[in-house]
């Protein structure tokens, strides 16, 4: 009987749950280091963990001071998916889902965006649009917060594929893949008419 009190006199002491731990406490005053802070400064030059902006192309649209006119990596069908994805959340409220500057905000009033199918905006590179998403332009806030700069480029893809779909001809679809469109009588993409 003696013995399992013993023992379990000893474990008592054991059992601290990492409460009595030498730490510091962040922003309390210490006296370790000489200007009694335990959180010490961020040293001049230092980068947060992924956000190290090394490829200027790619974080900026620009390659010097001028727009560049292709994606920064491989598009594909994921990528133009995403890219739709994100337009549909982000920019077809303003832009609408066709690009034409009829998004639900016009229908409510305000102020129509120019749409990606005038020739101003069917001629400048794909920099441009990713510059814009990502600094905002006249009436349009930026979207830096919102879009990622990949997923930024995704939806400056989309926008050219948008671009080309609603000023290409039937001759500019390959023959073997012109079954896969819709027919003409298909209802637009805009959503139910009220």
């Amino acid at each position: 009987m003696s013995l399992p009190l013993i023992a379990g006199g000893v474990t008592i002491g054991c059992r601290q749950d990492m409460q009595d731990q030498p730490k510091y406490i962040p922003l309390r005053s210490d006296n370790f280091f000489a200007d009694g802070r335990s959180a010490r400064p961020v040293p001049e030059g230092t980068v947060a963990r992924g956000l190290l902006r090394a490829d200027k192309v790619f974080y900026t649209g620009k390659m010097g001071n001028d727009f560049i006119d292709r994606i920064p990596f491989p598009v594909n069908r994921d990528v133009l998916l995403r890219g739709q994805d994100r337009f549909n959340v982000y920019c077809s409220p303003c832009h609408g889902r066709l690009g034409n500057g009829l998004g639900m905000i016009v229908r409510r009033g305000l102020k129509r965006p120019p749409s990606y199918h005038i020739d101003r905006l069917r001629q400048v590179p794909l920099g441009y649009f990713y510059d814009v998403i990502t600094n905002g332009f006249g009436a349009m806030p930026d979207y830096a917060m919102q879009i990622a700069p990949r997923d930024r480029w995704s939806v400056a893809a989309y926008i050219r594929v948008l671009q080309y779909s609603q000023n290409a001809s039937i001759n500019d679809v390959p023959a073997e893949m012109r079954g896969e469109l819709p027919s003409q009588n298909a209802p637009a993409a805009e959503g139910p008419k009220k």
